[in-house]
């Protein structure tokens, strides 16, 4: 049976670099690269005979079967499965069109939950699933709302998944990085800001240093990983300081 690791939103930013990071290991067969740029995954693919392009929309349940009619066709097992396909739209809820919110909340919740739950067949003991979410996820956020909830989502199933999924012995680990180093910026301001700027830009993360420590955490059975010294000290933050004076103070 072939070992095959899945990586979603592989075609750019913290997706990509998973690739980058996976292509070292033995321990992948088969990479299967699922975004919905076809020409982006060709160009990835040409890297190495281990690759497998899968042209995929998983904001929509036609894109997920894709991915999942292809594993029916016994390809191997699943050793790794890494939801990194997520969107997010910055501005006030009244700002942003209903259907900015809704392909959030679809991609970055929906999608991730059913794709998982549609790959778990293939996985036996060992397996690891990797979700990123992000810093946001520990406080709301103005301005940022919606995709901060959806991360909150994403580490509250991961954590419950994790606990689920313990008598298989298939481990589940959510990774929250704060600002990173790719496209989402540019995306999430309509290209109004391609980069962070300010402590954000001082802090953002490098994506090929934050996929090899995230492989690592999986591989040490980390249920949640926080990236970054900055967001760590979030992270405690947010636990200590009610919620309200935060945000009072900051927004």
């Amino acid at each position: 049976m072939n070992k095959i690791a899945i990586i979603t939103g592989a075609s750019s930013g913290i997706g990509r670099a998973f690739v980058s990071e996976a292509l070292k290991s033995e321990e992948f067969d088969e990479l299967w690269i699922v975004a919905r740029r076809a020409e982006r995954l060709a160009e990835i693919a040409a890297l190495s005979s281990k690759i497998i392009p899968v042209t995929a929309d998983l904001g929509k349940a036609e894109g997920i079967s894709v991915v999942i009619d292809k594993l029916e066709e016994g390809a191997g097992e699943v050793v790794l499965l890494v939801n990194s396909a997520g969107m997010g739209f910055r501005g006030n809820i009244e700002e942003r069109s209903a259907k900015n919110i809704t392909d959030t909340i679809d991609l970055n919740c929906t999608s991730l939950s059913s794709l998982t739950r549609q790959v778990l067949p293939f996985m036996k003991e060992g397996a690891r699933i990797i979700n990123i979410a992000s810093s946001a996820s520990f406080l709301p956020q103005p301005g940022f709302a919606v995709y901060a909830a959806s991360k909150s989502y994403v580490v509250s199933f991961s954590r419950a998944l994790a606990m689920e999924l313990r008598k298989r012995k298939i481990h589940v680990t959510a990774v929250c990085p704060g600002p990173v180093n790719t496209e989402f910026n540019a995306l999430a301001t309509d290209g109004k800001s391609p980069e962070f700027t300010g402590f954000r830009g001082l802090v953002a993360a490098d994506p090929l240093k934050l996929a090899k420590a995230s492989l690592k955490a999986s591989k040490r059975g980390r249920k949640l990983f926080v990236y970054g010294f900055t967001q760590k000290a979030l992270h405690v933050v947010s636990k200590i300081v009610p919620t309200s004076w935060i945000l009072n103070l900051l927004y």
